[in-house]
């Protein structure tokens, strides 16, 4: 019988230890969704979301339900699901390898690891920023997460079930990433609640479409890019404020 092709490449990206694998591996353990959720320590439609985002990454489905029994059915991995996990394992092998290797010379001090790790996925996001969790705050509709950059800090909003997926937890490392086309750049600006303001000195001014492309270093060798508006007067090394909405503010988890 002829395998599918599953792009392994996009379902386990460059960490491979994975909330969302997790999730799969205890689908596999449990024989069910729900004690799959209950096992990892999220809610059951968290791991739902997370079957589904692995099986659009995948290309297909990897996981199938069962019907009947005394428990109303329940779930287990198709040959699919049975070789992400197979290849998980082999990629966390080689990768736990290459690190012990790299780290036995000593080359790594000093380096930001999630920030290099982050190279390794492709994003229309053109500002990545290294950031670590200061404090996370649990709403009814979602979560407000407080990160840590370089003299200043800078606010997300996420989904519960991407906080639960991600597992995050303060002093985690993680990065800090939004378009562009999110960001106003402005000299000054009166602070508004679920707008993050972080200060920083213009570095580049280029014209864009509907006004001017905008470089400011918001830390040491930390820039981020935003536009300003036909009007605005910004001059090299002058004192601006980015305005990026908290909900624009997307986490990844690179180690």
């Amino acid at each position: 019988m002829k395998h599918a092709k599953i792009d392994y490449s996009e379902v386990l990206g460059v960490r491979t230890i994975d909330k969302r694998l997790d999730i799969l591996r205890a689908i596999h353990d449990a024989g069910s969704i729900s004690e799959a959720a209950r096992l990892c320590g999220v809610s059951y439609k968290a791991a739902w979301q997370a079957i589904e985002t692995l099986s659009n990454l995948a290309g297909l489905a990897l996981v199938e339900k069962l019907v009947g029994g005394s428990g109303g059915g329940g779930a287990r991995l198709n040959e699919a699901g049975l070789r992400v996990l197979e290849v998980s394992d082999l990629l966390n092998r080689a990768r736990e390898q290459t690190l012990a290797r790299i780290e036995n010379t000593g080359k790594v001090e000093g380096l930001n690891l999630p920030g290099i790790a982050s190279v390794g996925f492709r994003t229309s996001m053109r500002n990545q920023l290294p950031c670590s969790v200061e404090k996370i705050e649990r709403h009814s509709a979602s979560a407000q997460i407080e990160l840590a950059m370089e003299r200043q800090s800078l606010q997300a909003q996420i989904t519960h079930e991407s906080l639960e997926l991600l597992h995050l937890k303060p002093g985690q490392k993680v990065i800090a990433m939004f378009k562009a086309t999110a960001v106003s750049i402005v000299p000054s600006m009166v602070a508004m609640k679920g707008v993050n303001h972080l200060q920083g000195r213009v570095l580049r001014r280029g014209k864009g479409v509907s006004g001017f492309e905008i470089s400011l270093e918001v830390g040491t060798d930390l820039t981020l890019v935003g536009f300003a508006g036909p009007q605005t007067i910004l001059k090299g090394r002058q004192s601006a404020v980015a305005a990026v909405e908290a909900n624009a503010v997307v986490i990844a988890v690179a180690s």
